[in-house]
């Protein structure tokens, strides 16, 4: 007796998208603007003086002087993946941190959000948010098929950011890798092309202005809005 095989589904209208440009996006509260270190070395330097702790999570940083930081930066500008934007802030005009596409595979429909870095002037505005359902919005607009978020397991304000912004967890990875001297386990996040309709709705839903006060204050989370899309909630965060 012949075993029965089984297979995924078929993708016959599957088509490879294109890979980010160097361009910029741009909401209602925030814009990404392709890394330019003559115009954006000073303002997040300046940002990210005032807490160090924002490097804490990542492989490189803090440093030590702007000359240094935006000697860094032109190393980054030369790269496409990953690929940098900068943060501006469109209601106070500045730029207040970074984030990169990365790992960007056209070829199986997956592209990765990481570096990110908000300094204190973004963080917990309403920019902050946008600017990375800016990048959602744009890989599956593109046609990406699935849109990953990666931490150090360790890192509970990503795992907090990934599950608000309606990424389910994926599982973690063990000793993944090492940075800065010590180990990283990595916790995985993504959400796939067909949960992007829900998210799409639960991010314009936060962002309308009728969810906030005249004193900016929220009115309904984004994490209720994108809860019911999650097929897999974070343990560390119950």
């Amino acid at each position: 007796m012949v075993a029965e095989k089984n297979f995924g589904a078929a993708l016959p209208d599957w088509k490879v998208p294109a890979r980010p440009a160097r361009a910029p996006l741009s909401g209602h509260y925030a814009g990404l603007e392709p890394l330019d270190p003559a115009g954006h070395a000073q303002q997040l330097f300046a940002a990210y003086s005032e807490d160090a702790s924002v490097w804490d999570y990542l492989p490189y940083g803090p440093f030590t002087n702007e000359a240094e930081f935006k000697s860094w930066l032109s190393d980054k500008v030369a790269s496409a993946d990953p690929m940098f934007f900068a943060v501006r802030d469109l209601e106070s005009g500045l730029i207040g941190g970074m984030l990169s596409f990365l790992r960007i595979t056209p070829e199986g429909g997956s592209i990765e959000l990481g570096h990110i870095n908000f300094s204190s002037r973004l963080q917990r505005r309403r920019a902050a948010t946008e600017a990375m359902t800016l990048a959602i919005n744009w890989a599956f607009a593109a046609g990406y098929r699935r849109f990953e978020w990666k931490c150090d397991s360790l890192n509970l304000a990503s795992r907090r950011a990934a599950a608000r912004l309606g990424l389910s967890y994926e599982g973690v990875f063990r000793q993944a890798t090492i940075y800065k001297g010590r180990n990283r386990d990595t916790a995985w996040f993504a959400a796939i092309d067909a949960e992007w309709p829900a998210l799409r709705a639960a991010y314009d839903s936060w962002l309308s202005p009728e969810n906030f006060t005249a004193e900016g204050e929220q009115k309904q989370r984004l994490s209720t809005l994108t809860r019911p899309v999650l097929v897999c909630h974070d343990p560390a965060l119950s």
